[in-house]
């Protein structure tokens, strides 16, 4: 067992704390696998009621995965480096399926593998401390962990662009969208951990917490979000924003031309594919993803500007939106070469 990660039973509550802080909670293979296998204990135990998860050292609920060990492992033709994300996705399907509640308290940071471990339960509570976001066309990567079920079912498009463009929202956007099912007071986390420790009903617990963060900054774009963002194909995003001029599609043009072309092609399809796929489907699909983009050179530029090197200044490959070939694309949601994912935790990846 991994310190990583830290197991505690409270009255009728188990309490997960993720234990990294150092790493801003980042996952890593062992703690995947530590809390399937906890989770897995704790569906078939009468005395637990809900399971509570956490993040420890006040800046992170959970940053992602440990991208940068998945790095290494690829440059160093480590085979088992799809392994972290068979088990991962299978995480977030135990999780989207868990039968009791599963209440997440994010406070601070929760981006990529983070977001898998909190948006598929059924109680999100984030404080005015979060950021939340999908950054991974910015490391040409793309938003998996269940992203292709979540994002293209948010409101007005706005997870179609959190897709592509990486964009963050805080606490009252987070809650607008779906992202979060209550706000609450980081200076009220203690003693929701509390109440939660006892409560028989977890909604009547919580329900004493909620705050009002305001209004949703992101409404004040909304309207043209929805327009362009809901487009039929990429090529019809750039266009709309193209031809808006507004500061909102200025800026969104500028960010899209930051990230890789290919990453936001394949996040593109994979919104437009998850919106009518099940649960499962939309893992499948991010098993086949993941299998080609670890194989291919914008995934390991990314990962080196962005946290190797630290220039910021990645090289991709190609470096335009019109030079992304739709053949090339189209071999990123093939069967691989290991087969599909299977969901349940003892089949094979």
């Amino acid at each position: 067992m991994t310190d990583e990660v830290l197991f505690e039973i409270r009255g009728r509550a188990g309490f997960i704390t993720l234990n990294r802080s150092a790493a801003l909670n980042a996952l890593t293979l062992a703690m995947v696998r530590a809390m399937a296998e906890r989770l897995d204990a704790w569906a078939r135990d009468d005395s637990i009621a809900h399971v509570v998860v956490r993040g420890a050292g006040g800046k992170a609920f959970c940053a992602g995965g440990d991208i940068r060990r998945i790095y290494e492992m690829g440059k160093a033709g480590d085979p088992h480096q799809v392994d972290f994300f068979a088990e991962e996705y299978r995480l977030n399907a135990q999780i989207k399926a868990f039968s009791k509640p599963y209440v997440s308290l994010i406070d601070g940071i929760v981006m990529g593998g983070g977001v898998g471990i909190s948006v598929h339960g059924s109680h999100r509570l984030g404080t005015e401390r979060l950021t939340f976001a999908m950054p991974e066309t910015g490391i040409g990567f793309f938003p998996d962990v269940g992203g292709t079920y979540v994002l293209p079912r948010m409101p007005r498009a706005s997870g179609i662009w959190c897709a592509l463009t990486a964009g963050r929202m805080k606490q009252a956007d987070a809650l607008w969208s779906g992202v979060l099912t209550h706000a609450v007071h980081a200076a009220d986390l203690d003693a929701i951990e509390t109440a939660l420790a006892e409560a028989a009903d977890v909604d009547a617990a919580l329900a004493p917490f909620a705050a009002d963060p305001g209004p949703a900054p992101i409404l004040d774009t909304a309207e043209e979000m929805e327009a362009a963002f809901s487009r039929d194909s990429l090529a019809g995003i750039l266009a709309a924003l193209q031809a808006s001029g507004s500061d909102f599609a200025v800026a969104t043009l500028k960010t899209l031309a930051a990230r890789s072309p290919t990453s936001v092609a394949i996040a593109f399809e994979q919104m437009r594919r998850g919106r009518n796929l099940d649960f499962a489907g939309c893992m499948r699909l991010e098993f086949r993803i993941v299998n080609r983009i670890l194989r291919e050179h914008d995934f390991y530029e990314g990962v080196r500007a962005v946290l190797i090197d630290k220039d910021n200044a990645p090289r991709w490959r190609p470096s335009s939106f019109d030079a992304v070939d739709s053949a090339a694309l189209a071999a990123y949601f093939e069967e691989p070469a290991c087969g599909d994912l299977v969901l349940a935790r003892e089949g094979p990846p």
